[in-house]
């Protein structure tokens, strides 16, 4: 089933029997979006990947990064013929050790960025010219406690998000603990296969890498009738 963000509230408050007067719908924005961010962290899906395009400037190092940006897939460059070129990641002290390298191109194509700040990048070589530069990078999606219709992970993965959800209740409501036990082996079988499916089929292409198959525990010829 998938969920809105009312259906939600209402499954959270049925699952654990307690009533609005204890679990408002400000403590269950909380522990929703709480359990939204567990969820996102634990696992690289496809639905957090975006793309930003922005330009790089002659003679300025330093790049702007999206505000919403959690980590980088790659970036690329764009000359003004079409050419293309991806830049290597490096830490700071590379690129600060490559503009004080004597017989190092301080001004050319940029081929290295790192991680300045919260706010910027730095790249190396400076730009010897206009670039355009796209980002591929995660963030995180959007929240059913905004998008209330549903999103990517409610309307796919409901059980995950709920037994998240319940996990995290528990937690705020101080047991009981079998319960408490019980969720959280279910919110971990669910998540084990949302991983299978996020990082591995939906990663993989049967005509290159095969038909998945599942393994059989068969005992060996040696134990039989045993």
């Amino acid at each position: 089933m998938a969920y809105t963000l009312d259906n939600l509230r209402t499954d959270i408050r049925n699952y654990t029997e307690v009533g609005s007067n204890v679990l408002s719908d400000s403590v269950l924005e909380r522990i929703i979006k709480n359990a939204e961010l567990k969820i996102h962290r634990a696992i690289d899906t496809d639905q957090s990947v975006f793309y930003a395009t922005s330009n790089l400037i002659i003679g300025n190092r330093y790049v702007t990064i999206p505000a919403d940006l959690r980590f980088i897939r790659y970036a690329q460059l764009k000359d003004a013929a079409g050419n293309q070129y991806y830049l290597e990641q490096r830490d700071t002290s590379f690129i600060a050790e490559y503009y004080s390298t004597p017989g190092t191109s301080a001004v050319d194509i940029p081929k290295y960025y790192a991680n300045w700040d919260e706010e910027f990048w730095v790249v190396a070589p400076t730009p010897d010219r206009t670039y355009d530069i796209t980002l591929a990078y995660d963030k995180e999606p959007a929240t059913i406690t905004t998008d209330t219709a549903g999103t990517y992970l409610s309307n796919k993965y409901s059980d995950l998000l709920l037994y998240a959800c319940l996990v995290n209740a528990y937690g705020y409501l101080k047991g009981p603990q079998d319960m408490l036990q019980y969720y959280q082996a279910a919110y971990n079988e669910a998540l084990e296969t949302y991983a299978l499916e996020q990082i591995g089929n939906r990663r993989r292409d049967e005509y290159q890498d095969g038909e998945v198959r599942a393994q059989l525990n068969v005992k060996p010829p040696s134990s039989y009738g045993k």
